[in-house]
């Protein structure tokens, strides 16, 4: 549904920040509502929506378990 969102559990990301969770609510807020940025009278509960879909997400990577090592990023100097 969301090709554009990255994926952000380990070992594809071992960091992920909180702006990255929320992007990630973000869009996919935007895509089930179909608002790019929601009307005055839509903005309450669509900013809800997306702090309980970040803060779901979030629970979600707390408690997955991944086996192996986390891969780290590759910098280029």
């Amino acid at each position: 549904m969301c090709r554009s969102i990255k994926t952000l559990r380990p070992p594809t990301t071992p960091e992920v920040t909180d702006e990255d969770i929320r992007a990630a609510a973000l869009q996919y807020v935007r895509k089930v509502s179909g608002f790019r940025a929601p009307a005055a009278h839509n903005r309450e509960v669509f900013d809800q929506a997306v702090d309980a879909v970040a803060a779901a997400t979030q629970e979600l990577l707390d408690g997955l378990r991944i086996r192996g090592p986390v891969a780290r990023r590759h910098t280029h100097s």
